[in-house]
């Protein structure tokens, strides 16, 4: 049975009664078998939200995507789902754009290589040269676009272009610094994942670490979020913080900070990947 291929269920409605025993019962009904299953209900909202990863218990089991698609069509129309339904065998793909840091592209490149973040990079793309020697060592294609105050719309759409044409699923912004037009925003609405680097919203913009340095702080860390039109304010996925004293340097709350900021987002790319965020308005859903 471990050898079987395996499928993974995620879906939101509005919350009613019979939306689980409909579910597990056309599994019951297909022979299939339930590997983990994760269920949310949202009392403010009124919307359920649920996960299931599923394999074939019997020689009965459909194993076409288009089949099983078809068997739980039936349920999604009567309970209204917004649902997918999605191999695990297929490695979703993302494109990553950066600018000048490293510290959270070279940590997605080093999982992606050694096989511990299940996604497919299709790509990096960059405003700047700096990370093309490092993309390119990891034999994946280094896109660079320039980009100023006269080009910012054709620069964005041949991005998309780029998202569009590799069929990605995520953008992944890996410390990539210029701000996407609303516009870009809302074709990409939770398909771009950003880091940012504190708890949001404290210390936007530049330099945030020397800002938090004169401030005494003593907790750091990032934040990672779908983007949206509103700076950094978008649904959050993942956080995490470290502490720190007065002994610590602006340079180690620099090294500490980044740290954070390329584990964090690590975890929000690897959720997504595998359909373990949902939308829920302004927040999330992430089943662990």
């Amino acid at each position: 049975m471990a050898e079987s291929p395996s499928w993974i269920l995620t879906f939101t409605c509005a919350d009613r009664v019979g939306i689980v025993a409909a579910v597990t019962g056309e599994l019951a009904e297909l022979d299939g078998f339930i590997i983990d299953s994760q269920q949310y209900a949202d009392l403010e909202t009124g919307r359920f939200f649920m996960r299931v990863v599923f394999q074939a218990a019997g020689r009965n089991f459909p194993v076409s995507l288009e089949t099983l698609y078809a068997a739980f069509d039936k349920i999604a129309k009567r309970f209204g789902f917004e649902w997918t339904l999605t191999s695990t065998a297929q490695r979703p793909n993302i494109l990553i754009a950066v600018s000048k840091g490293s510290h959270c592209l070279n940590d997605l490149l080093h999982r992606w290589r050694t096989g511990t973040l299940p996604v497919n990079i299709a790509g990096v793309v960059s405003n700047h040269e700096t990370m093309r020697d490092l993309t390119e060592w990891h034999r994946i294609p280094f896109h660079y676009l320039s980009v100023n105050k006269g080009n910012k719309a054709a620069q964005e759409a041949k991005i998309m272009e780029l998202f569009e044409q590799s069929d990605s699923e995520l953008l992944v912004l890996a410390r990539y610094m210029q701000i996407l037009s609303p516009e870009m925003s809302a074709r990409l609405s939770g398909r771009c994942i950003n880091i940012h680097h504190s708890f949001l919203p404290g210390f936007k913009g530049a330099r945030p670490y020397h800002r938090a340095h004169a401030r005494g702080v003593k907790l750091i860390g990032a934040t990672a979020h779908f983007v949206t039109d509103d700076l950094d304010e978008g649904p959050i996925i993942e956080q995490a913080v470290e502490r720190i004293d007065h002994r610590s340097s602006t340079d180690d709350i620099i090294r500490i900070g980044r740290d954070i900021e390329a584990q964090v987002l690590a975890r929000a790319v690897g959720w997504a990947a595998e359909k373990r965020v949902l939308l829920n308005g302004r927040r999330t859903v992430v089943f662990r």
